[in-house]
């Protein structure tokens, strides 16, 4: 069952699509004024021209595009990030480049992948007690690095 998310693009960039018949993120572009150059380190909020209307029940996730990342040194910061059902405003991507040179971001770019996830909202129940588990209070790498 495909699930249904109304859509306003404002830039000349294609809607946001599936590369391959099995991928789980859709590409999504930047709409850009003019080519914006990143910085070793430097990260910046990159429009994309795109609101969406959400279902209540589902989110969508921002995440970086592999290849983007391995090639260039771009990811996204705030990983995967959330576009809740209620939001209304223009999608954007927050971008840093990790690589050692500048990266210049064009628009029409592939910039990030959305992922489309159904949620739940939970309720809090105050106890006095957890149940015990075998790791019970064991935190990060308290089963050792083998």
């Amino acid at each position: 069952m495909a699930v249904i998310i109304k859509i306003i693009n404002q830039s000349e960039n294609p809607l946001p699509a599936y590369s391959t018949p099995g991928s789980s993120g859709m590409d999504i572009r930047a709409f850009l004024a003019e080519p914006v150059t990143l910085q070793p380190l430097e990260r910046l909020l990159i429009p994309t021209g795109i609101f969406i209307e959400i279902p209540e029940g589902y989110e969508v996730q921002v995440r970086p595009r592999s290849g983007l990342a391995v090639k260039q040194g771009i990811t996204c910061l705030n990983t995967p990030g959330t576009i809740d059902a209620d939001y209304r405003g223009e999608v954007k991507v927050i971008l840093i480049n990790l690589s050692n040179e500048p990266q210049t971001i064009h628009t029409g770019d592939r910039i990030a992948q959305l992922v489309v996830q159904q949620v739940e909202q939970a309720t809090w129940e105050p106890v006095e007690m957890l149940s015990v588990t075998e790791r019970n209070e064991g935190g990060f790498g308290h089963t050792g690095k083998k």
